[in-house]
């Protein structure tokens, strides 16, 4: 029998109206039912939350169906219902994709599917406590809650069994709402590492045209949020980076953050000749790199960019490797100060078999190397396929799952998101010492490589593509839409002025 099934058959309406007396004024109530109301609210913000969530919800539904329950109470409970679905399926209902609409989801996160209305949008609930937040009304609560959990950032978390996990997911994400607020100085930066990367694909697509460079476009904001995630690793101890990624975006990586010289890029491009003669004309992208680099802040780091072969996720292992040699024989006391970060393809995390196996050995005493920072450039076609077709799972990521890591789903057009969302990825690293992946949403401006067609396979998606530029997204966003539209504009008039008067004079 259950423990608590006394309480069905009692006056729970009574429960109700003492409970809501206790909240106005504790020390009203009978000492004994002060203290089962503190227990009550101590089992609602601790560790097992949401297991007195469902107990206290089973309450109210079986006094409902008695009819003793009173609709106010039977409503809190249906509000936590509500704050643990977007927990749970918020990020089904993001703004995630630049390029098209997310698929529909059902059932969705409308207040009818929780036993709510808009009739309660301006009822002030007691559950907003479960937030940190004080009672306020369920209009409050949802803006809250969109914010965290629907907007340009959509995070997964709810399945990972650590309740300290989850608890510091919770309590991180609910500052700012979950939302950017980076200084002026901090948005300069990664407007500067923006026009970088956008720069040189530009530079490059202009002076070798046609020639395979497997460009970064679409997934450019990984540029500004690398250079942040170094920064501020180096800021927490960390002195020795390894990275591994394929071929999409090494040469922009190598140039903006490796600072490899451009003009050896480009001499590699013209045809450099190699010592080795088996060295052939594409090796440009196979290639890695390491250098010492000084932070902003005048910390002297290490970086390592491992070559790779064309087999993608191959290299995956090789940094893994190379990470937990340089833990064992630099910093054996303290693995958190070399940090692995592995870039992938979408197609390629969630189709080959090694990603599995590297993933699987990731707390392993003999392979663990104090927590992996996995970046997906999701370019939602992998070669030519949409994604629809190219897996079963709901996300690329959906590998996450079985090491019970958490998952940033990410609008890659926001560069201010995709910065935010690694110095969440940093930290939950640096803490807990587990993966973290960030699923970076864009696209690919042109095929997988610069000589393909890509109308040919996905003609309405690549002619939405050929409209989009982050750098004017982004401008847009720091200097507000109507401001940038209002300088265009007057700058535009003021061509045309100066064209009008140019031409008056030339004819006279």
């Amino acid at each position: 029998m259950d423990r608590f099934s006394f309480l069905n058959a009692a006056h729970t309406e009574f429960f109700a109206d003492l409970y809501e007396q206790y909240t106005e004024s504790p020390d009203s109530v009978e000492p004994s039912w002060r203290s089962f109301f503190q227990g009550f609210d101590f089992g609602m913000t601790t560790y097992n939350e949401e297991q007195a969530v469902h107990q206290m919800a089973n309450m109210a539904s079986n006094a409902v169906q008695s009819g003793a329950a009173s609709d106010k109470i039977l409503k809190e409970f249906n509000v936590l219902k509500l704050i643990d679905g977007y927990r749970t399926r918020g990020h089904l209902f993001t703004k995630t994709n630049p390029v098209r609409d997310r698929r529909i989801f059902l059932p969705n996160l409308q207040l009818e599917n929780y036993g709510l209305s808009n009739d309660d949008l301006n009822t002030v609930f007691d559950a907003a406590k479960v937030l940190g937040h004080q009672p306020s009304t369920l209009q409050d609560i949802l803006t809250h809650l969109r914010n965290v959990y629907c907007q340009h950032i959509g995070i997964e978390y709810m399945y990972m069994r650590n309740p300290e996990w989850i608890q510091w997911i919770q309590d991180r994400i609910n500052i700012n709402d979950n939302q950017p607020n980076f200084t002026n100085d901090q948005k300069k930066n990664i407007l500067s590492k923006l026009n970088e990367a956008v720069s040189f694909e530009n530079f490059l697509h202009t002076k070798y045209v046609g020639q395979k460079r497997f460009s970064l476009e679409g997934g450019e904001s990984i540029i500004p949020a690398l250079d942040a995630l170094i920064e501020a690793a180096a800021e927490k101890g960390v002195e020795q980076f390894v990275m591994g990624m394929a071929h999409r975006g090494r040469l922009n990586v190598l140039a903006n953050i490796f600072r490899k010289s451009t003009q050896d890029i480009f001499s590699e491009f013209d045809g450099k000749d190699y010592d080795q003669e088996y060295f052939d004309g594409d090796v440009k992208y196979h290639l890695g790199l390491t250098s010492d680099r000084k932070t902003s802040t005048g910390k002297h780091i290490n970086i390592n960019l491992a070559p790779n072969p064309s087999h993608l996720e191959t290299v995956g292992a090789v940094i893994e490797g190379i990470t937990r040699a340089k833990q064992d024989h630099y910093f054996p006391e303290d693995f958190s100060k070399v940090l692995p970060i592995a870039v992938h393809g979408d197609a390629a995390i969630a189709g080959q078999g090694i990603l599995y196996e590297i993933i699987q050995m990731a707390q392993l005493d003999g392979y663990k190397t104090g927590g992996t920072i996995h970046i997906v450039i999701n370019n939602q076609v992998g070669f030519t396929t949409n994604y629809l077709d190219a897996r079963s799972s709901t996300y690329c990521t959906d590998v996450a799952k079985v090491t019970l890591s958490p998952v940033l789903h990410v609008n890659a057009d926001d560069a201010e998101a995709v910065v935010h969302a690694m110095l969440f990825a940093l930290d939950f690293r640096m803490q807990f010492g587990r993966d973290v992946f960030i699923d970076l949403l864009g696209y690919r401006k042109y095929g997988h490589n610069e000589g393909d067609e890509p109308r040919f396979t996905q003609p309405v998606l690549y002619k939405i593509i050929a409209k989009h530029k982050i750098h004017e997204i982004f401008m847009g966003q720091i200097i507000g839409r109507r401001s940038y539209r209002r300088q265009f504009r007057q700058r535009f008039r003021i061509g045309l002025q100066t064209r009008s008067r140019s031409k008056s004079r030339s004819l006279t």
